[in-house]
């Protein structure tokens, strides 16, 4: 089944994407809940025209994501975690609480654009990956401290 996305939908692709998925998944969720319409001609034409008189605007924001990429840089954050005495986490560290520090340091990221390369499980150096834009991922160095 051919659908075109009106949002980004994680593992499967990005607004205005033309994507194949089973039947099923596209007929009972990406179009009931509004994430998707269907890829017909009709649709395409409306879809490559909106692009079409959007591209000014995709490069500012383009731009935009960046820009915060370069302002997050080599940054390594500290994220504060109960920890044990052989160095494991007590509970979780997420991706809000990575979003927050981002956010004291003056960088506006989302968190639902923040995913762990590797669950964070004990004390120690660790990186996640924003997807600031379609285009443009950036590394986030942080580091989980015991409190």
């Amino acid at each position: 089944m051919e659908v075109i996305l009106k949002d980004d939908v994680k593992n499967l692709g990005f607004k205005n994407d033309q994507v194949t998925v089973k039947p099923g998944y596209g007929r009972n969720y990406l179009l009931p809940q509004g994430l998707a319409m269907l890829a017909d001609k009709t649709n395409k034409k409306i879809v490559a025209e909106n692009v079409r008189q959007a591209a000014h605007k995709a490069d500012k924001i383009k731009g935009d994501a960046q820009a915060i990429a370069d302002q997050i840089g080599d940054m390594v954050l500290e994220l504060r975690a109960k920890v044990g005495e052989s160095g494991k986490i007590f509970g979780r560290v997420t991706t809000l609480q990575l979003a927050e520090a981002l956010k004291a340091k003056g960088v506006e990221v989302d968190r639902k654009r923040l995913s762990f390369d590797q669950e964070p499980s004990a004390a120690g150096d660790y990186t996640a990956t924003a997807q600031l834009h379609k285009e443009v991922k950036h590394t986030v160095n942080f580091r989980v401290v015991g409190e």
